[in-house]
């Protein structure tokens, strides 16, 4: 089992008591390297410890956790948000958060949340910086594309990406791109019997086609013909899943 190195950054000595207590009795393999109560001691601890996991408050005195994220533009440590307001949701998968906790805290969720950053650290360190291989799973099929005067049939295969444009969808080929006046979602559904995963807001791709992964603030895939494409924490572990 990957041992967790972990920061906790919030400003209520009760609730570190409780989420210490909680990860020193319920969650193997997590080491705490520190506490922090406000951003500025957050942001040293982070930069003086390198952490693999942060359990980060969102409202705190003189700023939010997204002051605190912003500061740091490059991380590879993964974040689980620790907040009583759930409008934050919204806002923790935009800064590319792996989980999003609730206050209090419920034991169970928590351990869940612990395991789903391990696999996906696990995964990354053995995966980065190889040439990929996705599971030989192919793919082969067509689709039919929506046009203003029929439609068009596509070869599956021939897709690199989809990337989101409002209700539209930009098809990227090997030559060209197709717009499409249907949303991602609308693609993400057709494409659901094949290889591709949703590893953005704006991103539908084909894992066959994604020759590298790149660790970094949510991780980014390098295609075959060179693109590069973020990745968000939320989507990680569903992208990380197609390889070996």
């Amino acid at each position: 089992m990957m041992e967790l190195k972990a920061i906790i950054v919030e400003d209520e000595a009760n609730s570190r008591e409780i989420l210490r207590n909680y990860l020193a009795k319920y969650c193997e393999g997590v080491k705490l390297l520190g506490e922090a109560a406000n951003i500025e001691q957050g942001l040293s601890l982070i930069q003086n410890q390198e952490p693999d996991l942060v359990f980060l408050d969102v409202e705190m005195p003189f700023g939010n956790a997204f002051d605190l994220l912003d500061k740091i533009p490059d991380r590879s440590f993964e974040i689980i948000f620790v907040t009583a307001y759930n409008q934050y949701a919204m806002d923790a998968l935009n800064h590319h958060a792996a989980y999003y906790l609730m206050k209090p805290i419920n034991i169970d969720e928590l351990v869940k949340a612990v395991e789903y950053v391990r696999a996906i650290k696990e995964k990354e360190n053995a995966l980065e910086g190889q040439v990929l291989k996705a599971r030989p799973i192919k793919a082969e099929g067509k689709i039919t594309l929506p046009q203003q005067d029929g439609f068009q049939v596509l070869e599956v295969g021939d897709i690199y990406f989809c990337k989101a444009d409002d209700n539209y969808t930009e098809i990227y080929l090997e030559k060209k791109k197709i717009v499409v006046s249907k949303t991602l979602k609308y693609f993400e559904d057709a494409l659901q019997p094949y290889p591709f995963a949703r590893i953005h807001k704006s991103y539908l791709v084909n894992v066959s086609e994604v020759v590298k992964y790149k660790k970094g603030k949510g991780g980014s895939v390098i295609l075959s013909n060179g693109k590069e494409l973020s990745v968000s924490a939320s989507k990680k572990a569903e992208l990380l899943s197609y390889f070996q």
